[in-house]
Protein backbone atom coordinates (compact mmCIF):
# COMPACT_ATOMS: atom_id res chain seq x y z
CA UNK A 1 0.00 0.00 0.00
CA UNK A 2 1.64 3.72 -0.54
CA UNK A 3 0.79 5.58 2.23
CA UNK A 4 0.86 9.04 0.07
CA UNK A 5 -0.56 10.29 -2.76
CA UNK A 6 2.59 9.54 -5.22
CA UNK A 7 3.11 13.37 -6.16
CA UNK A 8 6.12 15.54 -5.13
CA UNK A 9 6.44 18.67 -4.31
CA UNK A 10 8.25 20.11 -7.23
CA UNK A 11 8.48 23.41 -4.75
CA UNK A 12 11.04 21.43 -1.80
CA UNK A 13 11.85 18.39 -3.37
CA UNK A 14 14.05 20.10 -6.93
CA UNK A 15 17.39 19.69 -4.33
CA UNK A 16 20.08 18.08 -6.56
CA UNK A 17 22.67 16.16 -4.88
CA UNK A 18 26.33 17.63 -5.32
CA UNK A 19 29.58 15.81 -6.18
CA UNK A 20 31.31 15.71 -2.70
CA UNK A 21 27.92 13.94 -0.99
CA UNK A 22 28.14 11.28 -3.46
CA UNK A 23 31.89 10.38 -3.23
CA UNK A 24 32.24 8.68 -0.02
CA UNK A 25 29.53 5.81 -1.22
CA UNK A 26 32.47 4.57 -3.59
CA UNK A 27 33.99 2.64 -0.88
CA UNK A 28 30.71 0.79 -0.43
CA UNK A 29 29.79 -0.20 -3.34
CA UNK A 30 31.38 -2.78 -5.46
CA UNK A 31 32.54 -2.59 -9.04
CA UNK A 32 30.42 -5.27 -9.99
CA UNK A 33 26.90 -4.10 -9.10
CA UNK A 34 24.83 -2.43 -11.22
CA UNK A 35 23.15 0.49 -9.84
CA UNK A 36 19.64 1.64 -10.50
CA UNK A 37 19.52 5.81 -9.84
CA UNK A 38 15.58 5.72 -10.11
CA UNK A 39 15.38 9.41 -9.53
CA UNK A 40 17.95 10.85 -11.73
CA UNK A 41 18.81 12.35 -15.00
CA UNK A 42 22.08 11.95 -17.09
CA UNK A 43 23.38 15.38 -15.16
CA UNK A 44 22.97 13.46 -11.97
CA UNK A 45 26.32 13.65 -9.63
CA UNK A 46 25.33 9.92 -8.88
CA UNK A 47 25.01 9.00 -12.40
CA UNK A 48 28.07 11.10 -13.11
CA UNK A 49 30.51 10.14 -10.35
CA UNK A 50 29.70 6.48 -10.33
CA UNK A 51 30.15 5.81 -14.02
CA UNK A 52 33.00 8.20 -14.12
CA UNK A 53 34.54 5.48 -11.99
CA UNK A 54 33.66 2.22 -13.76
CA UNK A 55 30.48 1.34 -12.34
CA UNK A 56 27.35 0.27 -14.33
CA UNK A 57 24.58 2.85 -13.55
CA UNK A 58 20.80 2.46 -14.97
CA UNK A 59 19.08 6.06 -14.35
CA UNK A 60 15.63 6.88 -14.84
CA UNK A 61 13.15 9.78 -13.80
CA UNK A 62 9.50 10.74 -13.99
CA UNK A 63 9.77 13.34 -16.47
CA UNK A 64 11.45 10.89 -18.94
CA UNK A 65 8.92 7.86 -18.18
CA UNK A 66 10.47 6.41 -15.30
CA UNK A 67 7.95 6.62 -12.64
CA UNK A 68 9.54 4.95 -9.71
CA UNK A 69 6.03 3.62 -8.54
CA UNK A 70 5.39 1.69 -11.66
CA UNK A 71 9.03 1.03 -13.36
CA UNK A 72 11.90 -1.28 -12.46
CA UNK A 73 14.91 -2.44 -14.51
CA UNK A 74 14.75 -5.88 -15.28
CA UNK A 75 18.26 -6.08 -13.83
CA UNK A 76 20.17 -4.19 -10.92
CA UNK A 77 21.81 -5.14 -7.68
CA UNK A 78 21.26 -1.85 -5.52
CA UNK A 79 19.27 1.47 -5.62
CA UNK A 80 21.33 4.66 -4.84
CA UNK A 81 19.86 8.15 -5.48
CA UNK A 82 18.40 11.54 -3.66
CA UNK A 83 14.51 10.99 -3.95
CA UNK A 84 11.65 13.44 -3.79
CA UNK A 85 11.75 13.98 -0.01
CA UNK A 86 7.80 14.71 0.02
CA UNK A 87 7.64 11.13 -1.22
CA UNK A 88 9.80 10.05 1.25
CA UNK A 89 7.30 6.84 2.86
CA UNK A 90 5.94 5.96 -0.31
CA UNK A 91 9.76 5.47 -1.53
CA UNK A 92 10.91 3.57 1.51
CA UNK A 93 7.95 1.76 1.36
CA UNK A 94 8.09 0.32 -2.34
CA UNK A 95 11.84 0.22 -1.55
CA UNK A 96 11.59 -2.76 1.20
CA UNK A 97 8.74 -4.18 -1.00
CA UNK A 98 11.75 -4.51 -4.07
CA UNK A 99 14.09 -5.96 -1.58
CA UNK A 100 17.03 -4.88 -2.80
CA UNK A 101 19.87 -3.20 -1.00
CA UNK A 102 19.70 0.57 -1.54
CA UNK A 103 21.09 4.17 -0.13
CA UNK A 104 18.97 7.05 -0.51
CA UNK A 105 19.69 10.12 0.91
CA UNK A 106 17.11 11.74 3.12
CA UNK A 107 16.62 14.35 6.08
CA UNK A 108 18.29 12.77 9.07
CA UNK A 109 14.94 14.12 10.93
CA UNK A 110 13.10 11.04 9.22
CA UNK A 111 13.97 8.81 11.50
CA UNK A 112 11.66 9.60 13.87
CA UNK A 113 8.34 9.14 12.76
CA UNK A 114 5.86 7.30 13.60
CA UNK A 115 5.20 5.24 9.84
CA UNK A 116 8.66 5.14 9.09
CA UNK A 117 9.87 3.96 12.23
CA UNK A 118 7.51 1.10 11.69
CA UNK A 119 8.94 0.05 8.69
CA UNK A 120 12.51 0.84 9.78
CA UNK A 121 11.68 -1.41 13.34
CA UNK A 122 10.08 -3.98 11.17
CA UNK A 123 12.91 -4.23 8.22
CA UNK A 124 16.14 -2.39 9.40
CA UNK A 125 17.76 0.92 8.66
CA UNK A 126 21.63 1.64 8.23
CA UNK A 127 22.84 5.08 8.52
CA UNK A 128 25.51 6.73 6.80
CA UNK A 129 26.41 9.92 8.03
CA UNK A 130 28.44 13.05 8.34
CA UNK A 131 30.55 15.15 10.23
CA UNK A 132 28.94 18.54 8.58
CA UNK A 133 25.62 19.11 6.57
CA UNK A 134 25.26 18.91 3.03
CA UNK A 135 24.58 21.72 0.35
CA UNK A 136 22.21 21.26 -2.28
CA UNK A 137 22.03 22.92 -5.91
CA UNK A 138 18.29 24.29 -6.19
CA UNK A 139 15.82 26.43 -7.77
CA UNK A 140 17.68 24.87 -11.55
CA UNK A 141 20.64 26.35 -10.37
CA UNK A 142 23.48 23.88 -10.96
CA UNK A 143 26.25 26.23 -10.88
CA UNK A 144 26.08 26.84 -7.30
CA UNK A 145 26.00 24.48 -4.05
CA UNK A 146 23.49 25.94 -1.34
CA UNK A 147 25.47 25.70 1.90
CA UNK A 148 24.60 26.06 5.22
CA UNK A 149 20.62 25.95 4.89
CA UNK A 150 19.88 22.92 5.06
CA UNK A 151 18.15 20.34 7.94
CA UNK A 152 20.85 17.64 8.29
CA UNK A 153 20.64 14.93 5.97
CA UNK A 154 22.55 11.42 6.22
CA UNK A 155 22.22 8.03 3.58
CA UNK A 156 19.43 6.09 4.54
CA UNK A 157 20.59 2.37 3.67
CA UNK A 158 19.64 -1.68 3.83
CA UNK A 159 21.99 -4.12 3.33
CA UNK A 160 24.47 -1.90 2.20
CA UNK A 161 26.87 -1.16 4.46
CA UNK A 162 29.18 -3.61 6.68
CA UNK A 163 28.02 -1.65 10.47
CA UNK A 164 24.53 -0.26 10.99
CA UNK A 165 26.12 3.08 11.63
CA UNK A 166 28.86 4.64 10.10
CA UNK A 167 30.28 8.49 10.44
CA UNK A 168 32.38 9.94 8.50
CA UNK A 169 34.38 13.37 7.85
CA UNK A 170 32.77 14.93 4.64
CA UNK A 171 35.23 16.67 2.12
CA UNK A 172 33.75 18.79 0.22
CA UNK A 173 36.41 20.35 -1.91
CA UNK A 174 35.91 17.45 -4.25
CA UNK A 175 40.11 17.68 -6.14
CA UNK A 176 39.26 14.97 -8.08
CA UNK A 177 35.89 16.27 -9.82
CA UNK A 178 34.23 12.71 -8.83
CA UNK A 179 37.32 10.67 -10.18
CA UNK A 180 38.76 8.40 -6.85
CA UNK A 181 42.18 8.07 -8.00
CA UNK A 182 43.93 4.79 -5.62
Amino acid sequence: MIMGNGTANKTTDECYTPEYAVLPLLKYVSKDKIIWCPFDKVFSEYVKVFEGNGYNVICSHIDEGGDFFKYEPEHYDIIISNPPFSLADDVLERLYKLNKPFILLLPLKYLQAKGRGKMFIENGIQLLTFDKRIGYYTNGNMSKVQEGNYQASSYFCWKALPKDLIIETLDKTTPNHGKVTK
